[in-house]
């Protein structure tokens, strides 16, 4: 028997609920549909699709991730939060589909209350970059110049409300600067201007810089979390260059819709805990540049929790700064 389903009959056992675990054995009765709310070939169709294909092996049905694209996420989300609560509904979201979105945009669902949580999932740090010719050395030197320079700097984000623009503002008003913003309308098309040169900053993940800073075309200054990236372990953190707790990342996590019987969502858990701990997953995941959440932090309780801190922490930023709900 499996180790997941294994766990899950135990459970069932020692449960007050027997008799509804006895029902949910029956789960999945077919093919889980895990919902990707943007287009394939980002962050969270790459950790999708790699979850889903080995959770099939604990679930004994396929995971087909489908990607629905638009609204910044929402209309992949808002299709999650309308489905029926049998587990056969999922949706892979992220730091903006289940907190930022909620500040941003006018939704017809609630980021919280209309899903049930399942698992955290990797998440990738931020990185602080810019263009070569920057006369900055290390991160201090870069706000220095930077408070010389009151509003004479561009950095590049994909649009308004996008992690990029968040970070930029939390940096901002982390470092009493001042700068412009620049859209583009993907993170590619950024990297591309900065390592011409045409724009000053970004503020990215790990996969988009990391070839250019390995090649010398831009300048890496920091990664935004309290510990260095595995692939990438000659980068300082923002703690250690002089900016403590200037972190974000853009993590991920698993949900169904609000409703989900408790035994689905912890036969489901089970799947995601038992992919997490493969080595070949792991292995694909860290080349990738994701970190992945300690066991303990795996628990749709923790995933719960974290969401709401996030809230708690991005929501008056974005307010703040008169960006969102339009």
């Amino acid at each position: 028997m499996l180790p997941a389903r294994r766990r899950f009959l135990q459970a069932c056992i020692a449960s007050a609920a027997f008799p509804s675990c006895l029902r949910a054995q029956g789960y999945p009765a077919r093919p889980i549909t895990a919902v990707v709310p943007f287009p394939a070939g980002g962050p969270n169709d790459a950790v999708g699709r790699i979850l889903a294909e080995k959770m099939r092996a604990s679930l004994g049905q396929p995971v087909i991730v489908e990607n629905v694209g638009g609204g910044a996420g929402s209309i992949g989300a808002g299709r999650v939060a309308r489905a029926a609560p049998d587990g056969h509904t999922l949706v892979f979201g992220y730091w903006g589909t289940h907190v930022v979105n909620g500040a941003l945009l006018k939704l017809p669902y609630d980021v919280v209350n209309d899903f049930a949580p399942i698992a955290l999932l990797p998440s990738q740090p931020m990185m602080i970059v810019a263009r070569r010719s920057l006369p900055a050395n290390d991160l201090k030197d870069l706000v220095a110049w930077l408070q010389s320079n009151p509003d004479a700097a561009t950095q590049g984000t994909a649009g308004p409300g996008s992690i990029g623009h968040i970070a930029g503002l939390f940096f901002q008003r982390q470092t009493g600067t001042r700068y412009r913003f620049v859209p583009y309308r993907g993170a590619a098309l950024v990297m591309q201007d900065l390592v011409a040169g045409h724009i000053d900053l970004s503020v990215t993940v790990p996969v988009v810089a990391m070839p250019q800073a390995r090649a010398g075309l831009i300048r890496a200054y920091a990664v935004m979390s309290g510990s260095r990236l595995a692939i990438a372990p000659e980068i300082p953190t923002v703690d250690e260059a002089g900016l403590p707790g200037l972190h974000l990342s853009l993590w991920q996590g698993l949900w169904a819709p609000k409703g989900t019987p408790r035994d689905v969502i912890a036969r489901l858990n089970d799947a995601v805990v038992e992919a997490l701990a493969d080595p070949g997953v792991r292995r694909k995941l860290t080349e990738q540049g994701f970190d992945i959440p300690a066991r303990e932090r795996l628990s749709p309780e923790a995933l719960h929790a974290h969401q709401r801190a996030e809230i708690d922490k991005w929501w008056p930023i974005v307010r703040a700064a008169g960006v969102g709900n339009e």
